[in-house]
């Protein structure tokens, strides 16, 4: 019992007083061993960085210290070891030396399992070795193998391996301690240490997601996880000298024919000799006057990017082929599309972002995915706009033009009334507002056509800046959760994705009745003497749009034909559009269109799906626990909507708890809610999208009520639109 005693107190002896043993001499940095654990790896990877403070001869591994359960930060960061004093280093290692470790069955383990009731104690090391998580944030927490938190997955539809998306190993899509999900892309899988590897090295400013670039959630799952995030910046970005090349632009005309005759690599800035680099890759280059660009503020792809985006949907017609000119005068979209000369390969970051665009063309997307990961530009800094709601238009305009306003800042809603002399301010629903705004849009003067719309050709419009503004207005509203437009025509969708010169109008497109008339006529003609005819007949009109071409066959007519639709649709309206592109590029929105175009021409271009009883009901959650026969009524409800026997539509109970006539989407934020009170009508809360039931004696009684309110508060809305309108 005596000799047991002695061995203990020499062991504690040991932890309290390290520069005592030969073992901790200060320079034999291989040797020197963690007070707390007791080994002497050096591996910062697994304990964070060894340290010794030469002072006190003391040395301890930055989780072992940063782990143990009894010990806190009370000095500066520069004070003893990370801001832990020695003396309570010592009072820690005193408290550990009297807890067995329940792994090795040695003294000192510091580190204690946080679940209530688990006396489990163990070294960091051991830890580790019996697959403990250790929570890098909050209050430092450690969990047992017992206790310790788990990923847990609805089902399991994976019936294949799936590679890391770090290392690209295959690993079995089942979440354990050393496989990692993550939790905002589904298909993303990780190995536990090639995430600590990777955390480490990005450092919390460029930790996210390997597939999205999401921050916030994924750090916050994995920090829960037990991975460590450094506060520094990433180490490659404390690299001297890393993006030296980056530096270096690129400065070589590579269209076909370069007039330069100074030679391709020669740039003479602010003249038409400067060299203008391809808006998407950045390795290619021309001259302004070789591609007849007007000014460096015009954009520029080389062949191959504009071949990449426009080919990237099988259901799109594909880029046409353009003969080069015999003449000296080059029109512009033959130099847009001409192929670059032979030259020296270059390594460069647009040569890979190329690649990317090539990979990303072969997968097909989900919009909602799409447009939630556009959601993560939104900043957490809230935005308030002041809306009059009866002038939605002009209220978002003068918001969305004022120099101060961000479109990646969130938005909060309040509603004023000019005309209310008390001036009240009244809370409204984001969604609300752009499903308001995008209706506005669509039957605005801006676009012309009665389901499927182009744009028009509004002159005042066109000075006040007013397409491009529609354009940005369009891109917030599908960024910060709006609904689907589905008014875009296909001729448009296909000139914002291919290009203009690579689509064919329909006469679907024609909005103008005469136009129509004439190209109904040109194309029903049955011999020569009748198209003369006609032609002779439009004159004035073709060559004013200069389409006057020489007829010498029947079939002379469709090429005429064609020329008509791409002036009247496409060419007419050519500044309206390229307003509205510029537009749309707000928060990277056009990009993506032009990568996913099947994905984005199903909100675009078609309306979203009719409203079912069962739609609804999937979509409304119950928070509270519900009255069961309200609950039942309300089901009942929903089916007598469905089958025509209400006033009310579906479309009107969407619209009275949400604000919305659709599903947007990105969804609801929040998710919509029904609960039941005792109360005579529902209510309908749009700011938080929830549903209040009546709680009623009869389903005769309940149908009624809510027909009544759901019905008057949608009529008094439009009649304060209308009011409006009038005025």
């Amino acid at each position: 019992m005596i000799n047991l005693r002695l061995q203990k107190l020499s062991w504690v002896y040991v932890l309290i007083f390290p520069s005592k043993m030969n073992e901790n001499k200060p320079g034999d940095s291989q040797t020197l061993a963690c007070v707390f654990c007791r080994k002497n790896d050096d591996c910062p990877n697994k304990y964070g960085e060894k340290k010794t403070n030469e002072k006190w001869n003391l040395t301890v591994h930055y989780y072992c210290l940063l782990m143990s359960s009894g010990i806190w930060q009370r000095g500066k960061e520069e004070e003893g070891v990370y801001g832990f004093l020695i003396e309570d280093i010592r009072k820690e290692v005193n408290r550990a030396s009297k807890l067995k470790c329940c792994v090795c069955k040695k003294n000192g383990a510091s580190i204690g399992c946080v679940a209530p009731r688990c006396k489990r104690s163990y070294h960091f090391p051991c830890g580790l070795q019996r697959e403990c998580i250790f929570q890098f944030t909050g209050n430092f927490a450690s969990f047992c193998w017992k206790h310790r938190p788990v990923q847990i997955m609805a089902s399991n539809n994976y019936r294949d391996s799936l590679p890391c998306t770090i290392c690209l190993e295959y690993i079995e899509p089942v979440p354990t301690y050393n496989i990692l999900r993550s939790p905002c892309c589904k298909n993303a899988w990780f190995h536990r240490d090639c995430l600590q590897v990777q955390a480490i090295n990005a450092g919390v400013f460029f930790f996210r997601c390997t597939i999205c670039s999401n921050t916030d959630i994924f750090q916050e799952e994995m920090l829960r996880m037990g991975i460590h995030i450094p506060e520094k910046d990433a180490s490659w970005e404390l690299e001297e000298n890393a993006y030296q090349d980056l530096l270096q632009h690129y400065e070589h005309c590579d269209v076909r024919r370069c007039r330069c005759k100074e030679g391709r690599d020669y740039n003479a800035p602010d003249s038409k000799w400067e060299i203008k680099r391809c808006q998407c890759c950045g390795s290619s280059g021309t001259h302004l006057a070789c591609s007849s660009l007007r000014s460096w503020e015009q954009n520029w792809e080389c062949l191959e990017c504009r071949s990449i985006i426009y080919n990237s949907g099988n259901n799109f017609q594909k880029a046409k082929k353009h003969a080069l000119s015999n003449s000296n005068n080059v029109a512009i979209t033959d130099c847009l599309l001409e192929e670059s000369s032979p030259k020296l390969p270059r390594q460069s970051p647009g040569a890979q972002r190329k690649d990317l665009l090539r990979q990303g063309s072969k997968f097909r997307r989900d919009i909602s995915t799409i447009l939630i990961e556009l959601g993560f530009q939104i900043k957490k800094k809230t935005k308030r706009l002041f809306i009059n709601k009866a002038n939605i238009w002009n209220s978002a305009l003068d918001i969305f033009r004022n120099q101060k306003f961000n479109p990646s800042y969130a938005i909060e809603i309040t509603y004023v009334n000019e005309n209310d002399k008390i001036a009240r301010e009244l809370p409204g629903s984001k969604q609300e507002f752009l499903s308001l705004l995008m209706q506005h849009l669509e039957n605005s003067s801006l676009f012309e056509g009665s389901l499927s719309k182009n744009l028009s050709l509004n002159s005042q419009a066109l000075k006040e800046n007013l397409y491009y503004e529609a354009g940005k207005m369009l891109a917030i509203s599908l960024v910060h959760g709006g609904p689907s437009p589905g008014f875009f025509s296909k001729t448009l969708f296909n000139c914002l994705v291919y290009g203009p010169e690579n689509t064919q109008p329909i006469l679907d497109d024609v909005s103008d009745f005469d136009v129509a008339q004439i190209i109904v006529r040109i194309n029903t003609a049955t011999n020569m003497t009748d198209l003369n005819s006609v032609v002779n007949e439009c004159y004035n009109y073709l060559e004013l749009i200069g389409c006057l071409r020489l007829l010498t066959t029947l079939s002379d007519k469709y090429m005429l034909v064609k020329d008509i639709l791409f002036y009247h649709v496409i060419k007419r309206v050519q500044a309206p559009f390229e307003s509205f592109k510029q537009g749309l590029k707000t928060l990277g929105v056009l990009e993506k269109i032009q990568t996913y175009p099947e994905a984005f021409c199903n909100i675009l271009c078609h309306k979203p799906e009719n409203l079912s009883a069962k739609i609804l009901r999937d979509l409304f959650t119950v928070h509270t626990l519900p009255d069961v026969q309200a609950l039942g009524f309300w089901n009942s409800y929903l089916q007598t909507v469905e089958d025509g026997k209400s006033a009310t539509t579906m479309e009107d109970i969407l619209i009275f708890a949400t604000g919305c006539s659709s599903i947007p989407p990105a969804g609801f934020k929040p998710t919509p809610s029904i609960e039941c009170l005792h109360m005579d009508f529902p209510i309908g809360n749009k700011c938080n999208n929830s549903l209040t039931l009546p709680i009623t004696s009869t389903y005769k009684e309940f149908q009624e009520n809510m027909d009544f309110a759901i019905r008057n508060t949608l009529r008094l809305g439009k009649e304060e639109s209308s009011h409006y309108n009038e005025h």
